[in-house]
């Protein structure tokens, strides 16, 4: 089969998506769909955060999203780190192909992935990479199995864009009321922050290792 993954330039994902087409033999990366000329069996896309045109997505036979939700429900944005503040620590993706609607569809598989509650924003995006070329990997080997896809069936639902607003610590609750959010936050990035009398500090987290204690 011929098997091309398509992610966004300078992110995250991108040394996620270099392993995945080491693992692929003969898998093309690319981080522009314009760039695109040929037609695949399989295009991954990963992490990309552009509107694909539909002459791109018409060349393949497969056009394949991979969500963290369960979709119907969690569509949009962010949805794993959303999940993450309402307290979850199984978190289920979709994989499903790719169209014009949002999060929208045809099903190809599900599967879930456990956290332990306690994994901070490096160990979580790694945790789901690492979940993402897993279930890549499991349809490529497993294509018979999974080739056809279902429509999705329920209720829908949405998650807003989360912004660097979202990382403001409420100064009246614990910490441990708040973990979850510092446990999403990116120090660099978007940093947790709290303000007082107008002032505005910053906050960032570190896990310490065990035989570092």
């Amino acid at each position: 089969m011929k098997i091309a993954i398509l992610t966004s330039k300078n992110q995250w994902f991108i040394p996620y998506a270099k392993q995945l087409s080491r693992k692929i033999a003969n898998a093309k990366l690319f981080f522009d769909d314009q760039e695109i000329e040929d037609s695949f069996d399989i295009l991954f896309i990963l992490s990309y955060h552009k509107i694909i045109k539909q002459n791109t997505l018409k060349k393949n036979r497969h056009n394949i999203v991979v969500h963290a939700s369960d979709l119907p429900k969690g569509k949009g944005w962010a949805p794993m780190f959303w999940q993450i503040l309402e307290g979850k620590n199984e978190i289920p993706f979709t994989m499903f192909e790719a169209t014009e609607g949002v999060d929208s569809g045809d099903i190809y598989m599900k599967a879930v992935l456990k956290l332990t509650g306690y994994e901070l924003n490096e160990e979580l995006r790694k945790k789901q990479a690492e979940h993402i070329i897993q279930m890549c990997l499991e349809f490529i080997e497993n294509y018979d199995r999974y080739k056809n896809p279902v429509p999705q069936k329920g209720e829908e639902s949405f998650y807003p864009k989360r912004n660097p607003e979202d990382s403001r610590l409420d100064i009246n609750k614990t910490i441990q009321e708040q973990f979850n959010l510092l446990r999403i936050a990116d120090n660099e990035a978007y940093p947790a922050f709290f303000e007082i009398d107008g002032h505005r500090y910053i906050l960032k987290i570190e896990k310490v290792d065990d035989e570092n204690r």
